[in-house]
């Protein structure tokens, strides 16, 4: 499967589609969606730069989704959000800024290491976090947490990606939020990086929006039935389908690095 030349393939966008119906499934639950679609874009043989822009453009879309859903069921500390979506927006800008100013041979293994770091720290984490609601409410050191988390994930969502919501859940999780508004928090702020990142991306011609759009409407579908479901049963049995997939799709990745495939 190779999308080196400009030839418009069923196959690849079947596959590119079903990529982006599982990663907005599994990204409205659990986070980690790019974990899925990034991947399964460098798998069709797309340039690094156009992967991640493309991604973007995709994400952003389930991003819609996501965050609506959990802000519509009042799942999202609101006043938190408006002192921390900014850090999130200069975050964004920062990271994308870099990841255009690095190469294609150098950005490949950056993104297969942060492949294999993220999932590694995502599914090392208890499934038990955030049973319970302990937040204290905006103190100065959780205003100072929340707001450098935003920042930093921010610079990471605009650099490459791939955790970023499971990133955030974390972050908000360990401020003493359940794990539900913990995820409709992450969602709000996961909107903000992937639309500022859009942006910038769309200005530099780094989205093939064949590919774009088409995964971006199955991530939009699958991002739709994942935030019901987590909302009302959590998210244990994504887990499993997550590890397998992207196991073998980061595989995959490095063996086309390594020229072995």
């Amino acid at each position: 499967m190779d999308i080196g030349d400009s030839t418009i393939s069923i196959y690849i966008l079947i596959f590119v589609m079903g990529g982006g119906f599982l990663a907005g499934f599994v990204d409205a639950i659990a986070g980690g969606g790019g974990l899925i679609s990034l991947p399964v874009l460098l798998a069709t043989g797309m340039p690094p730069h156009l992967a991640i822009g493309t991604n973007k453009f995709s994400a952003t879309f389930g991003a819609v989704m996501s965050a609506w859903q959990f802000w519509r069921a009042g799942k999202v500390d609101v006043h938190l959000m408006k002192i921390a979506l900014p850090c999130t927006f200069v975050g964004a800008v920062l990271g994308c800024a870099c990841m255009l100013h690095l190469s294609a041979q150098w950005l490949q293994p950056i993104i297969i290491a942060a492949l294999v770091a993220t999932i590694l720290f995502v599914f090392s984490r208890g499934s038990s976090m955030g049973a319970v609601n302990t937040y204290q409410g905006e103190t100065k050191k959780n205003l100072a947490l929340a707001m450098a988390a935003a920042g930093a994930i921010g610079f990471y969502d605009g650099f490459i990606g791939p955790g970023t919501g499971t990133f955030l859940i974390v972050a908000f999780v360990s401020l003493g939020f359940d794990f539900i508004i913990a995820a409709g928090n992450a969602k709000v702020l996961n909107l903000m990086s992937n639309l500022t990142s859009f942006v910038l991306l769309v200005y530099w011609g780094k989205i093939l929006y064949i590919y774009g759009a088409a995964m971006a409407v199955c991530l939009f579908a699958g991002a739709y039935f994942g935030s019901r479901l987590a909302i009302r049963r959590g998210t244990a049995f994504v887990r499993a389908i997550m590890l397998v997939v992207t196991t073998v799709l980061i595989v995959k990745l490095a063996l086309d690095y390594a020229g072995l495939l």
